[in-house]
This record gives structure tokens, C-alpha cells and sequence, in this order.
């Protein structure tokens, strides 16, 4: 809706921005001039989710870290407010949280299933409806997911079984809120190299995946943090979609 398809400026909630993939997200929209709200989870995480806002700082940007549980739907609504009231309004709203377990199904208990759902898809649906409710008009959401919902393999049911419910949420908010010119996106990156998938994989198995994609390698998290960038700017006028960046690793 706006000729404007800059991040200088615009206000940008990272959710799970202290590290990884977020923490580049959370770097990379400072650097562009943005005001940066780096969510985190864990007490564990606070120091990255420092580091994060004093690079944004020292970039020349604005920035605040917001600690909150997302499979609290109170928390969401608290971190979103803050935001708000911190820097007067929200335009960017990127929720890279995510838990991954490898399990057979036979072996996975209720336990497992019903964290691997609150953080995977709970979360992700009042993330996305709290954009909904707070970010100015023109806005962007953007989902991180996951490849495999593209792949037909063993292992990943509660993972990828929790994100592929998010593709939905994400069809439905860009419906409903295409009307203020707000577009809801998924990026589903391969494997990462990252901690996130190494504790879930044996030595062969990241083989393989390596394989798997162009020039036998992983994804990098510099792979993807470019194309969040695109869809908050000048990919504007993509709405409703989920973006493959895997280097075809897998497709569909």
C-alpha cells in the first residue's frame, strides 16, 4: 500500500530475535535503520537478546529486548504491547520461534506432542492474530516454517506436523487482513546449520540432507534473513504464499 519499501524507520518485533536466525533478522532490520523489538524466551537467552539490541545500537538503530513465553497467549499480547507503547506503533512482525524433535511416532508421548504444538502452532496463531490486532496498516507478517512440509519422510510428525497447520493461519490472515494492506507470508528454509538441528540428527543423516541440496550444503541462516527483508519491503505485493528457500533441497 505504500511506496515506501523500506525497513528505515518502520518498527520491526523479531519473536526468538536474540540468536540464530532471529538474532540476524534482528541485526539486519537495525542496520536498515529500523526500530528493532528482540523477543526472547528464556533467562538463558537474555545475554544474546543484549547483544542483540547493542548491535543494533551501535548500528545507529533503536532497539529493546522483551522476554515472554509464546505459548502464552497473554505473553504475545504483553510483547506486542510493548512494542507499541515503546515505539508508537508496529510495522513488521517476523516470528522465527520454533522447537524441533525427531521422534517415531510409536515412541512419542502426549507430553512431547503437546509441547511440540504449543510452540510450533499455538504460538505461531496468536503471534499472527495479535499482528493482526496491533500492526499499522501496510504491515508485513512473516512466519518461520520448515521445508519438510514438502518432504515425505520419517520422524518429523509432531514438528512438521505442528508447522503445517501455520500455512492455514497464514491463508486466512492475509484474507482477512488484505483489506488495511497487511500481508501474512511463511519462509519454510531447509535444514539450518545451526545448533536447532544438529541435536536432532546422526552424522549420516546430515549427510544427507547436505546432499540433498545445490552445492551440497546446509541452509545458512544468511540465506534466509535476506528474503525476510524482501518480503517486509519491496516483496510487498506477495500475500497468502509460503517461500521454499532450501536450494532445493525440496519442492512441491
Amino acid at each position: 500500500m505504500s511506496s515506501n519499501h523500506s525497513l528505515s524507520g518502520k518498527v520491526v518485533l523479531v519473536g526468538a530475535g536474540a540468536k540464530n536466525l532471529g538474532g540476524l533478522i534482528s541485526r539486519n532490520a537495525g542496520a536498515d535503520g529500523a526500530k528493532v523489538v528482540v523477543h526472547y524466551h528464556s533467562d538463558g537467552t537474555a545475554p544474546d537478546a543484549e547483544a542483540t539490541v547493542a548491535a543494533v545500537k551501535a548500528a545507529g538503530g533503536e532497539a529493546v529486548a522483551v522476554q515472554g513465553d509464546l505459548t502464552k497467549t497473554a505473553d504475545v499480547e504483553r510483547v506486542f504491547a510493548v512494542a507499541q507503547e515503546t515505539f508508537g506503533g508496529i510495522d513488521v512482525a517476523v516470528n522465527t520461534a520454533g522447537m524441533v524433535l525427531r521422534k517415531p511416532i510409536v515412541e512419542t508421548t502426549e507430553a512431547e506432542y503437546d509441547v511440540m504444538h504449543a510452540v510450533n502452532a499455538k504460538a505461531a496463531y496468536f503471534f499472527i492474530r495479535e499482528a493482526g490486532k496491533r500492526l499499522n496498516d501496510g504491515g508485513k507478517v512473516i512466519t518461520i516454517v520448515t521445508s519438510l512440509l514438502a518432504a515425505f519422510t520419517d520422524g518429523y510428525s509432531t514438528y512438521a506436523g505442528a508447522k503445517a497447520p501455520v500455512e492455514h493461519y497464514t491463508r486466512a490472515a492475509a484474507k482477512e487482513f488484505a483489506a488495511r494492506g497487511i500481508s501474512v507470508n511463511n519462509v519454510a528454509p531447509g535444514p539450518m546449520d545451526t545448533p536447532f538441528f544438529y541435536g536432532q540428527e546422526t552424522p549420516e543423516r546430515v549427510a544427507f540432507h547436505k546432499s540433498q541440496a545445490m552445492g551440497g550444503q546446509l541452509t545458512k541462516i544468511e540465506d534466509i534473513a535476506p528474503i525476510v527483508t524482501f518480503l517486509a519491503t519491496e516483496g510487498w505485493w506477495i500475500t497468502g504464499q509460503t517461500l521454499f528457500a532450501n536450494g532445493g533441497y525440496t519442492t512441491r
